[in-house]
């Protein structure tokens, strides 16, 4: 069966093991980050791959696995400059996949607020993306003009699908894989080939509790049945 249900990463566990574990019952497992043990992107910005869950993460294998990191335009808007941005995300990206036994990687940037940019941020993607060999995604929970992320040279799209409508773009599609942020079914308008499902964007860690997790993923389950059959 097609592999389509990963999530956007952050997890509301304490405990390591049983955030890999829940991770690894996933489709496409996600690389753990745990904001209640620090590993919130102001920490890591700040001491690149030092994350709670990457060693144990690593003693596992995988055919396909999601990796992520804040992206560079989040990181030029509270201050960095571009040269610092893409040098921290580097850096930290590095760390994660060394030793990551993986014949797929799907890596996310998280561009939260990029509708606020104002700035060309594209040439600081391809300079991460182009490093290293991944497949290339964008996380955006807030509203912007999608046509430049389907405009853009990424492969997939990450959005809250219960929240915002993308098809109704010019250039919706053009070629992008859509990663659909839902927690029903009708939030899903047109999931084609290729796509995959994860919880809404805003579900925060710090907003639900561990014994959520497995009932989530449980409906995620029923929602994948009734799209790929």
């Amino acid at each position: 069966m097609r592999k389509i249900i990963t999530q956007i990463g952050s997890l509301p566990f304490i405990d390591v093991g049983m955030a890999v574990s829940y991770s690894l019952f996933h489709d496409i497992p996600f690389f753990p980050e745990l904001p209640r043990l620090g590993d919130d992107f102001m920490n890591y910005i700040n001491r690149p791959g030092k994350m709670s869950c990457l060693a144990e993460f690593k003693r596992h294998n995988f055919s396909t696995v999601k990796v992520q990191c804040i992206g560079p335009a989040t990181l030029i808007m509270i201050g960095r400059s571009e040269d610092e941005a893409v040098e921290i995300i580097y850096r930290h990206i590095s760390t994660i996949l060394d030793g990551l036994n993986a014949k797929e990687i799907i890596l996310f940037l998280d561009e939260p607020a990029l509708g606020q940019a104002g700035f060309n941020f594209e040439d600081a993607w391809e300079a991460i993306f182009s490093s290293f060999p991944v497949v290339r995604g964008v996380y955006c929970c807030g509203n912007m003009d999608w046509d430049i992320l389907f405009k853009s040279a990424i492969d997939v799209i990450s959005f809250d699908a219960s929240q915002f409508d993308i098809s109704k773009y010019p250039f919706y599609r053009n070629g992008k894989r859509i990663s659909w942020g839902i927690e029903k079914r009708e939030d899903v308008s047109d999931f084609q080939d290729g796509d995959l499902i994860t919880l809404p964007c805003g579900m925060s860690p710090l907003g639900y509790i561990i014994d959520d997790c497995p009932y989530k993923l449980s409906k995620l389950l029923q929602i994948k049945e009734s799209l790929i059959k």
